[in-house]
């Protein structure tokens, strides 16, 4: 699954580096993610908040596709339709499906595998580094994510299952 979100940004952070995201009224950065159907991470990218997420999806998608050789099929939200979707079948061999909601859907309603990539950003929210962006460079705003998302699969793998006994 691949989408992004819009965080607000902390007075250090530099003019060059932030945006203003109209859609969601947010003065800051956003972050673009690739995640398994786990909830793992499999790529970042952080860009200042009025870079598009079809823009963005392009750079993304190819560092994705170039360290998981054996992805094939990426599901993603309607602000990832248009030419990318042509662009990753011939540059990548990715499919991406486009996930969208129909018109008849009143409130929230937990779309089929989206909730995924959702869940990895409310784990991110948790941490109180990632609340807001915090960073000065994008390089440790990314490594912030990644230092995160560690914390989170070292808690998921020393968690005991239930049928080890």
């Amino acid at each position: 699954m691949i989408d992004s979100q819009s965080v607000k940004a902390d007075a250090v952070v530099g003019a060059g580096t932030r945006g203003f995201d109209g859609g969601k009224l947010v003065n800051g950065r956003k972050r673009h993610v690739v995640v398994d159907t786990l909830g793992l991470l499999l790529g970042v990218m952080v860009t200042a908040a009025d870079v598009g997420d079809r823009a963005a999806a392009h750079i993304l998608l190819e560092q994705v596709a170039a360290a998981h050789h054996r992805l094939a099929l990426v599901w993603a939200d309607g602000g990832h339709t248009g030419s990318l979707i042509e662009h990753c079948l011939a540059a990548f061999a990715l499919v991406l499906a486009i996930v969208k909601r129909s018109d008849n859907m009143k409130g929230f309603v937990a779309l089929p595998k989206r909730w995924i990539v959702e869940r990895l950003f409310a784990h991110l929210m948790r941490s109180r580094c990632l609340a807001r962006d915090f960073e000065r460079r994008i390089a440790s705003a990314e490594a912030m994510i990644y230092w995160s998302m560690a914390a989170l699969m070292t808690r998921r793998r020393a968690r005991p299952h239930r049928d080890r006994g």
